[in-house]
């Protein structure tokens, strides 16, 4: 009988590096090849992972936007989803203005012009779903420029001021030149991140922000998550939970890593890990339906209301039923 020899496109994060220098373990009847794949950084294997996985079905398996997900899902695209999920991030972390915006709290983006990749980003839902519901800043009152095309095509269901970027213009640039007030952006461009004379961040305090945020939702806000092309796991039943495995493997091995004080360029990288463990949560990224429910269900409320979906979606459909008691 011969293996099942599958595609598996990650991003190169800590917690992934095991994959990629082969220390996890497959079954014997499974051979896993992962491809060190970008999304808007190229790497070994390119870019532009989440379009060539959901557009193109360019890979067996990949980990992929929890955003795009729920819409492939109410949609009923063939795709998988496998409760581990290898990106988290808070919206408070990733907001920018200009110095001269006169921004100084969320509810001064109403009306202003704010760069967004695109509205299915999950970064751009989950932040415009803070903004909204948490700190009283309706997206719906907000002109927003957008950079890219959606990776799904969305319903014609705005009526929001809404405008695009210029083929190939530079985002950085065209905050840093004024044509925008602000950015919004889960890979905010180097050029911002260093023009500390002319951009800040929307919360002076971004990480105090974030453990506020943290402290009263208990949970690290899910970005990204593994899918599977749905006719593998027709084929292979055995497939997601297996896949599960291996990843919750490759995160414990990569945890490890800071075992070694020395394991980081990050000077107190070991003493910031202990921290986070004492202050937040022993296990900030669990896997599994069970512990990651609440945030699910946040962020398909968000993607009713910002139009992503026509209607609430059940959480539980977006994972295979084999995993759905983890």
């Amino acid at each position: 009988m011969s293996k099942l020899d599958l595609t598996i496109a990650l991003e190169r994060y800590d917690r992934h590096v095991p994959f990629f220098l082969g220390l996890v373990q497959s079954p014997p009847d499974l051979i896993l090849r992962p491809l060190e794949v970008g999304m808007v950084a190229k790497h070994r294997d390119g870019n532009n992972r989440h379009e060539r996985f959901l557009k193109d079905r360019e890979f067996d398996i990949a980990e992929t936007s929890l955003s795009s997900h729920i819409i492939a899902t109410s949609r009923g695209e063939p795709f998988v989803g496998v409760p581990v999920f290898p990106r988290r991030l808070f919206s408070q972390n990733h907001i920018f203005v200009r110095k001269d915006s006169g921004i100084v709290r969320p509810q001064d983006l109403v009306g202003r012009r704010v760069m967004i990749r695109s509205f299915q980003v999950t970064m751009t839902v989950l932040a415009l779903g803070d903004l909204k519901f948490e700190y009283g800043a309706p997206w719906e009152d907000i002109h927003w420029v957008v950079e890219t095309e959606e990776v799904l095509p969305l319903n014609n269901h705005r009526s929001v001021q809404v405008e695009q970027l210029p083929q190939g213009a530079d985002v950085g640039q065209f905050l840093l030149d004024g044509a925008a007030d602000a950015m919004i952006y889960p890979h905010p461009p180097p050029s911002v991140l260093k023009a500390r004379d002319e951009i800040r961040a929307l919360f002076p305090d971004r990480k105090a922000e974030a453990l506020s945020y943290f402290r009263k939702h208990s949970y690290y806000p899910i970005m990204h998550l593994i899918a599977i092309q749905q006719h593998l796991v027709e084929e292979n039943p055995w497939l997601p939970r297996t896949v599960m495995n291996i990843w919750n493997d490759a995160k414990a091995l990569s945890t490890e890593f800071y075992d070694d004080p020395g394991y980081s360029q990050i000077a107190f990288a070991r003493n910031a890990f202990e921290v986070q463990e004492e202050t937040m949560a022993r296990d900030m990224w669990p896997s599994g339906l069970a512990a990651n429910r609440l945030n699910l269900e946040n962020f398909v409320r968000y993607s009713v209301d910002q139009g992503l979906i026509e209607e609430p979606l059940n959480v539980d459909l977006l994972f295979d039923p084999s995993t759905l008691h983890t």
